[in-house]
């Protein structure tokens, strides 16, 4: 897999805190990082393809299972309900 360097900038405090969580870890600090991004991002994707899925089905609607009354006192005849 290729990889890609980057630069980002966050307080000096909060650098040397993730460092050692990544010891703790037994990791580097760049693949704690890359691991949070790409959870980030694999999320990210999975949330727009759910919420797209979900969309999908809203339109298209669900069947309950209701038929239309043949006539005016169908609709309103309640002994049917009981």
């Amino acid at each position: 897999m290729k990889t890609t360097d980057i630069t980002i900038k966050i307080e000096s405090s909060l650098a040397r805190e993730a460092k050692q969580y990544a010891t703790q870890q037994g990791v580097t600090l760049s693949h704690l990082v890359a691991e949070q991004l790409e959870l980030l991002v694999r999320n990210g994707r999975d949330y727009v393809a759910v919420r797209k899925h979900a969309l999908f089905q809203l339109r298209k609607g669900f069947d309950l299972g209701w038929e239309k009354p043949a006539s005016r006192v169908g609709l309103h005849d309640r002994t049917s309900q009981r």
